[in-house]
């Protein structure tokens, strides 16, 4: 069997057809690779800058590529207490060890914070994942937040415009008040970057402290009334219409009816006195 060029334009990366075998996202192939994990016809290969084809022979620690399966979706409400990783140095309770013991091996669509609770989109396949993640999708994602402090509405609107906060910008993000109770209010902060701590970083520079984060939405993925713990595969009609280069239409199409689409019910804890 002839070695694959490098050079070629048939083909695709290994790192891509890795994570489209379900075995890890992109960036954690791109690393298996750099550790000596990969080899194409029987050579350990050291770089991500390979093509491959399916007359390629590929192995992952001494064994062959699984084959592709059909790119699945799931919907996961994940609870507050999870960190959502395979492998914590800490050594707390993931999601992935929370999943129905028959369920494939997925990677996550983007992160939760440990005590985020809300929709955690999963699949099968890395490369889909990497590539909803992205920041250039647009998705519009929607969280419920509950903040200590008093809510400055006039505060909240401007964050239509953006914010720079600590020589960090942050674009356009949706912000509303619900209700207060007392010391406390509710929020609705729709946002499509998504930077680490992004919405927590916002409300502490406007005097809130977050103390409840649930994410309702993930573009136009609802999560509805999953009950927490729970996970539901997204049909493939729908996730064909969803994700087959269309971003710019869902996007718009979402927008139009995210106004009016039911929010799920959110369970309130009492707070202990």
């Amino acid at each position: 069997m002839n070695a694959p060029d490098p050079t070629s334009p048939k083909g695709e990366r290994i790192a891509k057809v890795m994570a489209r075998a379900g075995l890890c996202s992109r960036r954690d192939a791109e690393r298996w690779v750099a550790a000596g994990r990969v080899k194409v016809n029987d050579k350990v290969i050291d770089s991500p800058a390979l093509n491959v084809t399916d007359n390629d022979k590929v192995e992952v620690d001494n064994k062959p590529l699984p084959d592709r399966e059909q790119t699945k979706l799931w919907r996961y409400h994940k609870p507050a207490g999870l960190v959502v990783s395979h492998r914590d140095e800490k050594g707390r309770a993931s999601v992935f060890e929370n999943l129905p013991p028959d369920m494939a091996r997925v990677v996550s669509i983007g992160r939760l914070d440990i005590n985020t609770e809300g929709l955690l989109l999963l699949t099968n396949d890395g490369e889909l994942a990497r590539k909803l993640e992205l920041p250039a999708t647009g998705w519009l994602r929607r969280y419920r937040v509950r903040v200590f402090g008093t809510v400055d509405e006039a505060a909240l609107a401007k964050l239509k415009k953006g914010i720079v906060i600590d020589g960090t910008h942050y674009g356009s993000i949706e912000a509303t008040l619900d209700r207060e109770q007392g010391n406390n209010a509710w929020l609705t902060i729709g946002l499509r970057e998504g930077k680490n701590r992004e919405i927590k970083v916002i409300c502490e520079h406007m005097g809130l402290k977050v103390n409840r984060l649930i994410r309702l939405s993930f573009g136009p993925f609802q999560l509805g009334d999953l009950n927490p713990g729970k996970v539901e595969e997204v049909s493939g009609k729908v996730l064909a219409e969803q994700t087959a280069g269309k971003q710019k239409q869902n996007r718009t199409k979402f927008q139009k009816t995210s106004a009016t689409t039911r929010k799920p019910k959110v369970a309130h804890r009492r707070r202990n006195s």
